[in-house]
């Protein structure tokens, strides 16, 4: 079968692998019809994330029909269209039952960091992803969700992780009617954190990024108020000037490891990220909230020597937030959003190209080209 492989930091490829087996029997074979590129993919590109294997298969967005089913599975068939959340979560462990699947004790032997997740190194338990025409998704009776007959692959695609993690980093905000929220990132992430806020009861929603692209596309898809960073003196002090000088209520950082603005990186450059990490949305964040705010952090931090400004954090009396999103819980939920028109979740597609052409979507992803917001990536036998 096709998929994107790993060939080491900033070097991936699409080859001829062998197809996934049953391995379990709850387990079920999907042919991908499909799949995205997600921010934190980049991450992995990039190699901040510890023990990303070369030949593994990255994509933890994806669609699916079934082709194989285990034989202890009982809520699937053959045929049967799914989306599939990005944890792996077995549903009846300590975490799972409180419905913290992200936080599942028995699908990675790293259970201490997090669940397992499709493609995403050994360090969340070494599973190949879905940017491949086929995939092996364990638990097949615990994560998969039907699509509905009257929608879409590309209207529930995003409810695999973007959408129910843009969700929970606005819930993680216990935004409360009125209130100021500051999502940091225009992201695809940020881009749902937003309309999230908006559907939790905010009064104001402020967007801040850097590429004018995607400030133009927060502006229009979730009318926030943008500010580019880069185009003010001091983006923490502008943010207090526009909230009163007090500071927002709520502050979400949608971006991670690799954001821009730091110092490290504009005197070191991208390598620095390595020993100073990049906490700079994160400490924007801690600073722009009011005393007694809440800060949510949703975007994904891979080396653990981030130098983040807690002594102000606990000055101020912030409350902090964060984990991996728990998307079983928010899938069905989030459905109805998007069926009742509330969210556009695939409005925000900018890019559709052939799996054959991932390499090329990557550097379109990841170079910010073409104006691109989210790559899908259509595999052969779903074009």
């Amino acid at each position: 079968m096709l998929a994107l492989t790993y060939q080491g930091p900033n070097r991936v490829k699409v080859t001829q692998k062998r197809e996934p087996k049953l391995q379990h029997p709850n387990d079920v074979i999907l042919r991908v019809t499909r799949t995205a590129i997600c921010g934190s993919d980049l991450h992995l590109l990039h190699g901040l994330i510890p023990d990303t294997r070369v030949g593994c298969t990255f994509g933890h967005e994806f669609t699916g029909v079934v082709e194989e089913v285990g034989s202890s599975v009982e809520s699937l068939r053959r045929g049967d269209r799914v989306v599939v959340p990005f944890n792996i979560s077995c549903g009846t462990c300590f975490f799972c039952s409180r419905g913290l699947t992200a936080n599942c004790e028995n699908t990675n032997p790293n259970a201490s960091v997090a669940s397992g997740v499709y493609g995403y190194s050994h360090t969340t338990g070494g599973y190949d992803g879905g940017q491949a025409e086929l995939v092996r998704v364990p638990f097949a009776d615990v994560g998969p969700m039907k699509i509905p007959d009257d929608m879409t692959e590309e209207q529930v695609l995003f409810l695999s992780d973007i959408l129910p993690t843009g969700y929970q980093a606005a819930e993680m905000g216990e935004i409360e009617p009125g209130e100021t929220v500051v999502v940091f990132g225009c992201g695809p992430v940020g881009l749902f954190a937003q309309r999230s806020a908006w559907l939790m009861g905010a009064g104001r929603v402020i967007a801040v990024d850097y590429l004018a692209y995607r400030l133009a596309f927060a502006a229009r898809y979730n009318a926030v108020e943008p500010v580019d960073f880069r185009a003010v003196d001091d983006v923490v002090m502008h943010l207090l000037e526009m909230t009163d000088g007090r500071g927002a209520d709520v502050c979400i950082d949608a971006v991670g490891c690799e954001a821009k603005g730091s110092l490290s990186q504009s005197i070191f450059g991208v390598r620095a990220k390595l020993f100073a990490g990049s906490a700079t949305a994160l400490n924007w964040s801690i600073a722009a909230a009011r005393k007694a705010g809440n800060v949510s952090i949703i975007g994904v931090y891979g080396p653990p020597y981030n130098a983040v400004d807690i002594g102000t954090a606990m000055n101020k009396g912030l409350t902090m937030r964060m984990n991996q999103a728990n998307c079983k819980r928010y899938m069905p939920h989030l459905l109805e959003h998007v069926r009742a028109g509330r969210i556009d979740a695939q409005g925000i597609i900018s890019h559709r190209l052939p799996l054959e052409h991932a390499e090329e979507a990557y550097r379109l992803f990841e170079k910010k080209r073409d104006d691109c917001i989210k790559c899908v990536l259509v595999p052969p036998m779903a074009a």
